[in-house]
Order: C-alpha cells, then sequence, then structure tokens
C-alpha cells in the first residue's frame, strides 16, 4: 500500500515541481526559490523514507491554491478519500470552496468533490444539500441527481426518490418507470403498515401504472385481496405474475392453489399444475403436481413422474422426494440404511441453499430482496429454479404480457 501511495505522489511532487520552476520563469528568475528547493527536497526525502503523511502534507503547504493549481487540490482530496482519510479530504475541498478566486466551474467541481467526502463520511444531510445547490447552479447536475436518489433510497425517502427519478428520466432520457414501481411499493408497504389499506391499493395501482410488469405490486394486490376474503381479485392478481416474469412462479404455486379451493374451483388445480410445471418448471410446482398425482393416481404414478423431473430439471428437493418414495417401498435394512444415509445428506444440503439469487452480482439468499443488498440493483433477485438448470433461459411466459 506504502509503494502505491508513493508512486501517486511523485506525479504530484514533479507536477508542483514544474508549475513552480514555470512561474520562476515566467517571472524572468533563472533558478527556483532557494525555500522552494528546500521544501520539495524534504518532501522527496520524506517520501524516500516512507514518510508519506508528512510529505504530503508538505506537498499541500507548497501549492498555493490559484487557478493553476486546484486541480491539483481536487486531486489530493481525491486520492485522500480513496484512502479512507475523508477528514483530510472534507478540509481540503473546504478550504477550496472558501477561496473567492475559483471560477463557477471550478467551484461546481469543489462543491461535487466535498459532497462525495459528505457521503463516504455517512454525512448525508450534508451531502443532500451540496447536491441540491449544484442542481440549483446547474452544474454537475447528472451526477448530483443520481447522488440524490441514492441518498433518498438510503434515508427510505420513497416521495422525494420519486421525485429525482422523474427529473433524471426527464433530463437523460433514462426509463426509471421500473425503479419508481418499487419505490411506490415500498410506500404501499409503509401505508400496510399502519393499516391504511386504501392508501396501499392506490400506490399498488400507481406502480402498475408505471411498470405494469411489476411482479411486486401484483403480489402485494393478491395478499390484500385474500385477507379481504376476494379470492377472485386476489387470483387474478397472481395469474398477472404469472404474464409479468414466469420465474416468480414459485411465489404464487401455493396461493394460486389456496384460492381454487377457497372458490370450490379444486376440480381445476390439476389442469393449472400442468401449465404451469410445462412453462416453467421450478421445484415447488413439480412438487404440488407430484402430491396432487399421489393424491389421483397413486404413489407410483406420482415417482414415475418425478423420474422424469428429475431427469430435465434435476434439484435436491425433487431427489429427496424420489428417495423418501424409495425408502417408503425398501424392505431389506441394507437398502433403507442407505437410502436414510441418502435422505439425511440431501436433507442437510437442502438447509443449507438459497431461495433466492441476484441474476446481477449472485448474491444469494433465503428470503427475496427487491432490492439487491449486494449490488443495489432492484428486481435482480429472484428465486431459484432448480439445480442443474439454467434460471436464465425460460421457456415463454404463460399468456401474453
Amino acid at each position: 500500500m506504502q509503494e502505491l501511495v508513493w508512486l501517486l505522489l511523485l506525479p504530484v511532487a514533479a507536477a508542483s515541481g514544474w508549475w513552480v520552476a514555470s512561474r520562476a520563469y515566467r517571472r524572468g528568475k533563472e533558478q527556483v526559490a532557494p525555500e522552494f528547493t528546500s521544501d520539495y527536497i524534504k518532501g522527496l526525502n520524506y517520501l524516500l523514507n516512507e514518510q508519506t503523511d508528512k510529505a504530503i502534507e508538505l506537498f499541500i503547504r507548497m501549492l498555493e491554491v490559484n487557478s493553476d493549481t486546484v486541480e491539483t487540490h481536487l486531486a489530493l482530496g481525491s486520492l485522500f478519500r480513496r484512502r479512507g482519510e475523508v477528514d483530510r479530504a472534507i478540509r481540503i475541498h473546504q478550504n477550496l470552496i472558501a477561496r473567492p478566486t475559483l471560477t463557477t466551474e471550478q467551484r461546481g467541481l469543489a462543491l461535487l468533490e466535498l459532497a462525495d467526502d459528505y457521503m463516504r463520511a455517512g454525512l448525508l444531510d450534508r451531502a443532500e444539500n451540496l447536491f441540491l445547490e449544484l442542481i440549483e447552479l446547474n452544474l454537475h447536475n447528472s451526477a448530483a441527481l443520481w447522488h440524490l436518489l441514492d441518498i433518498y433510497q438510503q434515508e427510505k425517502e420513497w416521495d422525494k426518490a420519486i421525485a429525482v427519478a422523474h427529473r433524471i428520466e426527464s433530463d437523460a432520457g433514462k426509463p426509471m418507470d421500473s425503479i419508481v414501481a418499487q419505490y411506490c411499493c415500498e410506500l404501499a408497504e409503509r401505508s400496510l403498515d399502519h393499516d391504511d389499506y386504501g392508501e396501499a391499493v392506490s400506490l399498488l395501482h400507481r406502480a402498475l401504472e408505471s411498470d405494469r410488469n411489476c411482479v411486486r405490486a401484483s403480489l402485494l394486490i393478491g395478499r390484500l385481496e385474500r385477507e379481504r376474503g376476494n379470492c377472485g381479485e386476489a387470483l387474478k392478481a397472481y395469474q398477472q405474475v404469472l404474464q409479468q416474469d414466469v420465474e416468480f412462479t414459485p411465489e404464487v404455486v401455493d396461493p394460486l392453489i389456496s384460492c381454487y379451493t377457497e372458490m370450490g374451483k379444486s376440480e381445476e388445480i390439476p389442469s393449472f399444475l400442468n401449465q404451469i410445471v410445462e412453462a416453467y418448471p421450478a421445484v415447488k410446482s413439480v412438487l404440488r403436481l407430484a402430491e396432487l398425482l399421489e393424491k389421483r393416481e397413486g404413489r407410483e404414478a406420482a415417482e414415475q413422474f418425478m423420474l422424469q423431473q428429475q431427469r430435465s430439471t434435476p434439484s435436491l428437493r425433487g431427489l429427496r422426494w424420489v428417495i423418501h418414495a424409495q425408502l417408503d417401498r425398501a424392505v431389506e435394512q441394507d437398502g433403507r440404511a442407505g437410502l436414510q444415509l441418502l435422505d439425511d445428506l440431501t436433507g442437510k444440503l437442502i438447509e443449507g441453499l438459497p431461495s433466492y439469487h441476484c441474476q446481477q452480482c449472485g448474491f444469494d439468499a433465503k428470503r427475496i430482496y427487491w432490492q439487491c443488498p449486494s449490488c443495489k440493483r432492484w428486481n435482480t433477485v429472484k428465486p431459484v429454479k432448480g439445480v442443474g438448470s439454467d434460471a436464465n433461459k425460460t421457456p415463454s411466459i404463460l399468456g401474453e404480457s
């Protein structure tokens, strides 16, 4: 690390030497001022002796803040921030902003760097004020808006986040509909926490207006309608999920079965399960269909179905179902012991399996996250399909979206 910092600082030292020498030349002097030469050599000695902190402080003192050295100070401040020395970076950038001789563009750069310092230090309110000032001055709007969006997400100020997202879309032409829909869902869940069902439903429909493929909004509407006893409306919402993103099939299999049952339409469940297994054979759908086959046609028919599914879409949970079936039919003790061992091993493996996976960064989780905790992307965490399957390559979805 010390060697890296040394290499970074040597160009700074060289630049400072060139700058002072050029000033001396412009003034008609044939030699650099003796006091500079002494400080310059002292700074190089600090570097050679790996006393980087002393060297940096010395070079900062040597560089008078003016139009020729603003970029050098900005670079030094950025270096401190990357090293994690945010306090020093803040001091440098605050010192720059205090200078009345800066041009508008230079002041804008200094404000942007200082705001970044505050972000790194966790001083989000101060950073927010600086980014708002930059937008008011019409300087570095794009960077300021994206930083503001990050701040409002961290502080869960979703109304402000929506306003900034619309501004980004307007200024840069970047589609923000799917993200705005997530913000509306966040507000809806907050309303549900306060038992404001009317406001929640309104926000969820607003989310779908922003992004008609917002799975989260449909899942929440389905849950709300079921809680109200409106199974017909809940059924529509859950079926919509299958049209929006077939990879979320595991999230709606059990709720759909419950809706059919509560509506007295249990006879439609086999057709429904066959349809979704054919479109997207996620392990939960396959297991539910196997259970139904066992009730209607017996264990042998269910076992044949599961063996066929394991060949095409293998999964540990499916394998364990087959092992259980073999255990039930095993007579000899030696055979049962081996199968029991396999059952225990697959059970332990299943306990450690993630249920959800981020398709952007690979983050694994046991529960759904609508914003990945690792890469901070929205709509990238999806249910895991099964061991040995390619969850990113799916058949066509049911119906038309």
